[in-house]
């Protein structure tokens, strides 16, 4: 399998990942989750660098570049 494929599917599992990290943000606010103000600002900070690396690997997927292997 190719470096590029590869780098997509890291790209995949982390906007996967962003969108749990979204969801428990959501619960966690809306109080179905038990949790403080210090976790939804360290979920939110967690959330930005994960989706930005998710928007940024698939952005130099679809270049064909390779940057993480």
């Amino acid at each position: 399998m190719p470096r590029v494929n590869l780098q997509a599917l890291v790209a995949l599992g982390l906007f996967l990942c962003s969108l749990g990290i979204a969801r428990m943000v959501n619960n966690i606010t809306a109080g179905k989750w038990p949790g403080a103000h210090v976790w939804v600002v360290y979920l939110r900070m967690l959330l930005g660098f994960v989706f930005t690396g998710a928007i940024v690997l698939g952005f130099y997927s679809f270049m064909g570049k390779v940057v993480l292997f």
